[in-house]
């Protein structure tokens, strides 16, 4: 299973972009998918979702069903996290390794009354169902593809949870990350995703296609009541670096294994028992080390380096950028990037074409 760079894939379009058009939307190439750059001013849009409120379009995903009575056991022999201990309800974040422990796919798992839900990323829909059919050997399990059935919404920012509140009557405070809860916001039938990227708890609605418009609408109104507003992309992304939130195929993918992404706290069990490409993960976790890992970078200046941009230390190659984009919080260049081992402790510098980094503590849940 190979995946192409988020820039060559062929662009899937989101649902609502003939919305994001009309309201004067600049559209890019996000996630595989055509997604706003921004709705005319990045740097507000920004400061939304960190002093009050930002609505985001998270229409790239992909969304699996399991049914079966095999499939808890089927999907916990595949993926790196817990998915046997789920409460109902609840879900969490794995790895799809290969043999060899390089990183596939990230895919979310919630466990439901009569299935195993999953989320993962449309530009790798249909290579990822390829490779988790291979795996169905004598399993009695159904794969469904829901993927054209549902869309996403996000809101993120300090009112975040108010408006949950007054619109659903859902207390995010009183779910636990990554726990869902039916409901409905006004007329329209939801599921309410507890997810907090940054320091206030966050929401991810997912609904059916046929209303995601309506919902949007919504959430537009009370964003804009709120003293906030629509984000794209840009905007996303800095907040993203700023938060030290990696995004697949963007900061890991198949060329590192998860010590290398530095994924091995957030993303795998290890109490769990047996899973494709758990040797190298335990073998790398015995020795301790990596060659390379991935490290949060800070840049003096405003000039942003493009990804891939060579790292070097005392002239000699140390690392590579994975992203970067211009932090308004910090007023300075921040990025994510791969650093040798020598060179990657927190406080290290490195120089870069256009001047100097300086390796950056990501948070602790990475």
């Amino acid at each position: 299973m190979h995946m192409q760079a988020p820039e060559t894939a062929k662009l899937i379009d989101t649902p609502l972009a003939a919305l994001h058009e009309q309201a004067g939307a600049r559209m890019g190439a996000w996630f595989g998918c055509a997604l706003p750059d921004d709705f005319g001013d990045w740097q507000r849009e920004y400061w939304f979702a960190h002093k009050s409120v930002a609505l985001i379009d998270k229409n790239y995903r992909c969304y699996l069903s399991f049914t079966g009575p095999d499939r808890v056991r089927y999907l916990n022999a595949i993926l790196t996290n817990n998915i046997k201990d789920l409460p109902p309800s609840h879900g969490n974040v794995s790895l799809l390794l290969n043999p060899q422990g390089h990183i596939l796919a990230e895919i979310e798992t919630y466990a439901l009354p009569e299935s195993l839900f999953c989320v993962s990323y449309a530009m790798i829909r249909e290579r990822l169902m390829e490779t988790l059919d291979k795996f169905i050997i004598m399993d009695d399990v159904t794969l469904t593809d829901d993927t054209q059935r549902f869309g996403a919404l996000a809101l993120e920012g300090p009112a975040a949870a108010r408006i949950v509140s007054e619109l659903t009557g859902v207390d995010l405070h009183a779910l636990a990350e990554l726990a869902r809860q039916d409901a409905l916001a006004g007329a329209i039938p939801c599921t309410v995703i507890r997810r907090s990227p940054g320091k206030f708890p966050g929401v991810e609605f997912l609904v059916e296609r046929a209303h995601l418009a309506a919902l949007w609408e919504t959430l537009q109104e009370k964003t804009k009541i709120a003293a906030g507003g629509t984000i794209g992309y840009t905007a996303l992304s800095a907040l993203r670096l700023d938060q030290g939130v990696p995004w697949f195929s963007y900061d890991f993918g198949e060329k590192q294994i998860p010590h290398e992404a530095a994924l091995e706290k957030s993303h795998i069990s290890y109490t769990k028992g047996c899973y494709t490409g758990q040797e190298i993960v335990e073998r790398v976790r015995s020795r301790g080390q990596v060659n390379r890992r991935r490290v949060g970078l800070r840049f003096t200046g405003e000039a942003v380096p493009a990804a891939g941009e060579a790292l070097t230390s005392d002239g000699k190659e140390a690392g590579h950028v994975t992203r970067a984009a211009f932090s308004p919080a910090l007023s300075s260049a921040i990025g994510m990037g791969y650093v040798r081992k020598e060179s990657n402790a927190p406080g290290s510098k490195l120089e870069w074409q256009r001047g100097t980094a300086t390796v950056t503590n990501l948070p602790a849940n990475t």
